[in-house]
């Protein structure tokens, strides 16, 4: 009896909190509903913080124009090295790659036979001259005669003849010798140039031939100065190269390893023609190669420019972005608000781009953080320096940000060198 009374208690007691329970969840939802909306009403209408980004004052400088190009060097002489006698190579005087002067031996081919053949003609040189000396005492005899009627003139036509016979065999003679000569000294090949050999393609004990094929012993190039090849344009050309060939034009070169331009030289040569396929000109300077690190072949960057430095607008080439085929900058004003400005761009000068229209000395433009920014909205601006932000890692997206419109709308707040700027919509 007394277990049942206890069991009714707490069913009592169990039904009363489930009631209660459910009554305080039914006043939750109720004042959710009424008081729900206002708040989030509230929470959406309060203003989102202003984004962080790094802005820079764009710079205003004077600045010589340049055009950058790419070409080959070359070398000024490249001699190909070839047997002017036949015969057997002897001797090689060189190791592949030297640096060789003019005149130094290269190769050797093998002189005993040319040699004797300069002793045969030494010999027939001299009996010339035995019989030229005889034959001129003979002549003068019959001339002396010749005056007392003692001989006849048909005989001192005869010793005359064989006079004037004897002098031209010595110049044949001579010049056999001298033949003789010059093909003794054909078998030692020497450097006709100043410059760097390449290896041996024939080696001792290789017989070699002359004429039409003739094989290549080596190559040689000079190594300084030395000269860089690259078309132009036909703007460049008429700016800089087609009005005063004679005047200097600076140029600069750089090696595939280098960021910048390590080397100055000059203008030596322009075609003579335009190509017409191409509408490009082919044009060569002259850099100096003193330490040999210059090697024909090698590609090079070249930049030719100029003229008088000009005043121009320059800013970090990274801030600059692409809409479709336009480009621009997002501009911050006096009152930290970002502008759409459209701008023209001309050449790089140390990772600074000019621009040419589109913004004004003073004009702050940002440089990190675009991805943070529209057109329209206020934002925290932190100063940095142009050159400093060019040097900075970050980089500005090639395309136009998700969050920039392709087309921003017209604004009537905006200046007259401002693009329209997006407005912004309460939630």
């Amino acid at each position: 009896m007394k277990n049942a009374k206890n069991r009714k208690r707490l069913s009592i007691a169990i039904g009363a909190l489930f009631i209660a329970g459910t009554t305080a969840g039914i006043g939750l939802m109720l004042h959710e509903r009424d008081v729900g909306p206002v708040t989030r009403a509230h929470a959406a209408d309060a203003p989102a913080p202003a984004a962080e980004v790094d802005v820079a004052s764009v710079l205003n400088q004077s600045v010589t124009d340049w055009q950058s190009y790419s070409g080959r060097l070359e070398a000024i002489d490249h001699i190909d090295v070839r047997p002017l006698v036949p015969g057997t190579i002897v001797a090689v005087h060189f190791k592949d790659g030297a640096l060789v002067k003019k005149g130094d031996a290269l190769f050797t081919i093998d002189p005993r036979p040319y040699q004797a053949e300069v002793d045969r003609a030494a010999a027939q040189l001299a009996a010339a001259k035995a019989r030229a000396i005889y034959t001129t005492a003979d002549a003068a005899r019959a001339e002396r005669l010749l005056t007392d009627n003692a001989i006849a003139k048909r005989d001192y036509d005869e010793k005359q003849n064989a006079s004037r016979e004897a002098n031209a065999g010595v110049k044949a003679a001579q010049a056999a010798l001298e033949a003789a000569q010059v093909n003794l000294g054909y078998t030692t090949i020497t450097a006709p140039i100043s410059g760097r050999v390449s290896r041996a393609e024939l080696t001792l004990g290789n017989v070699v031939s002359v004429g039409a094929n003739a094989p290549v012993l080596t190559t040689l190039v000079s190594v300084s100065p030395i000269y860089a090849s690259f078309d132009v344009d036909e703007q460049t050309y008429l700016q800089y190269l087609g009005r005063d060939r004679n005047a200097k034009v600076p140029v600069s070169l750089g090696l595939a390893d280098e960021s910048g331009y390590s080397r100055d030289g000059t203008i030596t040569s322009v075609d003579n023609r335009l190509d017409m396929t191409s509408g490009t000109i082919r044009v060569r300077a002259s850099f100096d190669n003193a330490d040999g690190a210059l090697v024909p072949g090698l590609y090079a960057r070249v930049k030719v420019g100029g003229g008088a430095a000009h005043p121009a607008i320059l800013v970090d080439d990274a801030a600059i972005g692409t809409d479709q085929a336009k480009k621009y900058v997002l501009v911050v004003d006096a009152s930290n608000t970002v502008r759409y400005r459209e701008v023209e761009l001309g050449a790089l000068h140390d990772k600074l781009r000019v621009v040419t229209s589109g913004l004004n000395a003073g004009d702050r433009i940002v440089v990190n953080g675009i991805q943070r920014a529209r057109p329209g909205d206020s934002v925290t601006p932190h100063a940095v320096s142009m050159t400093g932000a060019a040097k900075s890692t970050a980089s500005l997206p090639a395309s136009l940000p998700a969050s920039l419109p392709a087309s921003p709308p017209a604004s009537p707040s905006a200046s007259s060198s401002d693009s329209p700027s997006s407005s912004k919509s309460a939630s």
